[in-house]
């Protein structure tokens, strides 16, 4: 063990979107997650957007940005190192950050997230399938109802602001 309290092989990874969901989650990485997870995080000093366009989900992705006044509901894993590369690979179009979160009125510094490289100048609106993952993990992890109902109507917004565009009417008339 080392002085954080893992072992070499180890680290903590700190997931506030799709990754909340363990299963989404073993789709990437190819093993179960449950066990891995330790539970509910917050991370303070930010706030949730969803500044990126993933082209694989065809649709507006989470991402956090700096925000003193805010926080960040998410799940806590400690994931085996030799996860790394493919959790890398699964978040393409982001970079590592570290932070510091709390769990379980516990710190826990040295804790890796991803936070997105090119971020768009407004948001961009997820899709029903992005949203449906982003809250069973919410609910499945616990994270606190309040939070899962913010988040929830956050979502939403962006999906009504979407098809108020000009751009959706042509295409739902088109179609």
């Amino acid at each position: 063990m080392t002085a954080t309290g893992l072992s070499d092989s180890m680290f903590y990874y700190f997931a506030y979107g799709s990754c909340m969901c363990p299963v989404d989650l073993k789709r990437s990485l190819g093993e179960p997650m449950q066990d891995y997870v330790m539970g509910t995080a917050r991370l303070a000093g930010y706030r949730l957007g969803f500044f990126r366009r993933s082209e694989r989900r065809n649709c507006g992705v989470l991402d956090i940005v700096p925000d003193p006044a805010a926080s960040v509901e998410g799940v806590l894993y400690c994931l085996p190192e030799r996860l790394s590369a493919s959790l890398d690979e699964r978040e393409i179009g982001y970079q590592h950050e570290t932070i510091q979160v709390t769990s379980g009125g516990q710190l826990y510094s040295n804790v890796r997230t991803y936070s997105v490289i090119d971020k768009l100048s407004q948001e961009h609106a997820p899709n029903d399938w992005y949203v449906s993952i982003v809250l069973r993990g919410a609910v499945t992890c616990g994270l606190p109802e309040q939070y899962c109902w913010q988040l929830f109507h956050h979502m939403y917004r962006l999906q009504q602001l979407d098809h108020g565009k000009p751009e959706h009417h042509r295409l739902l008339k088109s179609a």
